[in-house]
């Protein structure tokens, strides 16, 4: 019977999550972000940039000439995600390292983890902060049974009849729903939100989440539109619970 287990002449792919924004990475990632840091000289990245900021922040004398980068973006040739993975097949650990919050949760990377697998390389994800399951946590709002729908249609008459399916859905299923959207776009959502759902479902904006201009507040339709709340271009959960 062939083993499961994965080849231990092999690297391991790490999936790295960094902060969710400027805060001093070691305030809100554990310590064996900076233990597999130190170790690991091959990553992939979506901006090699940022991730060598990154980095330096978390381990300081991290030598950074030292550092081998691959791009996986929009524009990346799925083709050459496996070629991504050589240096584990050479005995090499790998991180694979979000821009923000968790490798593969709204974020790059579900490919490059699912070809890891198929060749039987050990995946191992670190702990760090998901905007997704912190806001939901802190929601107040159905935490049994939620799913995470990603970005509503840009269309607006998409948009609005996405907007009721949800709520229906909520209301027959008590599922709480999650989406998010384009940050400079989130007033007009929020506005949009307040026209389409009934006075009485639930609410949930969470923004700027783990900053210390995190706002989250859980209201009814009806009392969100007695209140204004600015948005624009500030990371932003939405969870709405009929």
């Amino acid at each position: 019977m062939q083993t499961t287990n994965p080849n231990s002449t092999f690297g391991k792919l790490y999936l790295i999550p960094s902060t969710l924004g400027d805060s001093p990475p070691l305030e809100v990632l554990p310590i064996s972000i900076k233990r597999a840091i130190e170790n690991i000289d091959h990553y992939i990245a979506e901006n090699e940039k940022t991730a060598r900021k990154f980095i330096k922040a978390v381990s300081a004398n991290k030598s950074q000439p030292e550092l081998h980068f691959e791009t996986l973006n929009k524009f990346t040739d799925p083709s050459e995600l496996p070629n991504y993975l050589s240096p584990c097949l050479q005995g090499l650990d790998v991180g694979l390292l979000s821009e923000a919050g968790c490798p593969a949760i709204a974020d790059p990377g579900a490919n490059v983890v699912r070809i890891a697998h198929d060749k039987k390389i050990q995946v191992v994800p670190l702990v760090g902060p998901s905007s997704i399951l912190l806001a939901m946590m802190a929601s107040g709002m159905n935490g049994q049974n939620f799913a995470f729908n990603g970005y509503l249609p840009i269309d607006n008459s998409e948009r609005r009849s996405v907007i009721k399916k949800f709520e229906r859905r909520s209301k027959e299923t008590g599922q709480s729903q999650i989406f998010i959207e384009t940050p400079y776009r989130n007033d007009k959502l929020l506005t949009e939100l307040l026209k389409v759902l009934q006075p009485h479902t639930q609410l949930c904006v969470a923004a700027n989440i783990s900053l210390q201009t995190e706002t989250i507040y859980t209201k009814s339709i009806g009392d969100w539109r007695k209140v204004t709340i600015d948005l624009h271009k500030r990371p932003t959960i939405f969870i709405i619970q009929a």
